[in-house]
């Protein structure tokens, strides 16, 4: 009987690893020493957060992970919070992006939104207004993307669920699923194996596991679905 319950507890602890977080990822671009960490503390309860110091580290990071909203102060060191809001538009992001700033004249506010931000919070502000906003962003954004297209067939972002083109549907892991999410919202880019390994993976996995994971959509989807990208990586493909 103890190697039995022994047995059990191991398969619910490595069911437990598996189980994705739920929380979506967000960006903060903060170079406030004293309200980034206090930033942090509050929105780790409802977000996965990874912080950047300053408008380079934050563009490499949003190119290279995926997030689900970015949260980016507007006067930043090394680029420019505005700027930053421009680069990564310019390079098809397209994940909500909330402005924090300083600055809260009608002209600071517009050219927030012009340079592609969705939302603008003049410091200094309440957490709860915050939190609020990032909350009516991401809503208004699931809302506006639920399903993404690969040739004949959708992704249904929330269900984890390809369908069409005929086809069943077919059910994909936490993992399956956001490395077709991060290969099918950019469909003209070649993810190399370690920005796929950032984007998608856990620290302690090896790019080996990237491969492993492209082996997975192909056996489900069918070998089109990912393309190889001979010495450079991986792009999504059709269906």
């Amino acid at each position: 009987m103890s190697g039995d319950s022994d047995a059990t507890a191991a398969q619910a602890q490595v069911s437990a690893d598996e189980a994705p977080d739920p929380r979506p990822r967000l960006l903060l671009v903060e170079d406030d020493r004293a309200l980034a960490p206090l930033l942090i503390e509050v929105l780790q309860d409802d977000y996965l957060v990874d912080h950047a110091p300053d408008g380079q580290v934050g563009l490499h990071r949003a190119l290279t992970r995926e997030y689900e909203v970015m949260v980016i102060d507007r006067g930043l060191p090394a680029i420019d919070g505005l700027e930053l809001v421009s680069k990564l538009r310019a390079r098809g992001i397209i994940n909500p992006i909330l402005l924090l700033t300083a600055r809260g004249t009608l002209a600071d506010k517009i050219a927030g939104l012009d340079a592609g931000a969705e939302d603008y919070v003049v410091k200094p502000f309440e957490i709860d207004e915050l939190l609020a906003r990032l909350r009516a962003l991401l809503r208004r954004h699931s809302e506006a993307t639920p399903t993404i297209g690969i040739g004949r067939r959708r992704f249904e972002v929330r269900s984890r669920r390809v369908v069409g083109g005929g086809e069943a549907p077919v059910d994909l892991s936490g993992k399956e699923s956001i490395l077709l999410e991060t290969l099918a919202r950019r469909p003209g880019r070649v993810f190399t194996r370690p920005e796929l390994l950032s984007a998608v993976f856990d620290s302690n996995d090896t790019e080996g596991t990237v491969d492993t994971y492209v082996y997975y959509l192909r056996r489900k989807l069918g070998r089109e679905v990912v393309s190889t990208v001979h010495g450079l990586g991986y792009r999504i493909g059709s269906l």
